[in-house]
């Protein structure tokens, strides 16, 4: 990923303690190079997962964000009509 927003940034450290929980599990002491497929499928699942979840956290929370505001400002448009 080239210059990632902050956004972004954010997710990449929301995959830190899922992959870290991940790879503990399956012994911390193992070379990438002798996962199983399965074991790298996984891998990419719960890099992919917190990534996503993250991001759709961050999208909502802003959409909220957003619909409050407008909200707001409808009020206070009606109020003056």
């Amino acid at each position: 990923m080239i210059n990632p927003s902050e956004m972004e940034t954010t997710a990449m450290g929301a995959c830190l303690q899922p992959l870290g929980e991940f790879v503990s599990g399956i012994g911390m002491d193992r070379p990438l190079a002798s996962y199983s497929r399965i074991e790298v499928l996984t891998l990419i699942d719960v890099v992919v997962t917190a990534y996503q979840g993250q991001m759709t956290a961050e999208h909502e929370r802003m959409a909220a964000r957003d619909r409050s505001f407008l909200q707001e400002r409808l009020s206070l448009q009606k109020g003056r009509v």
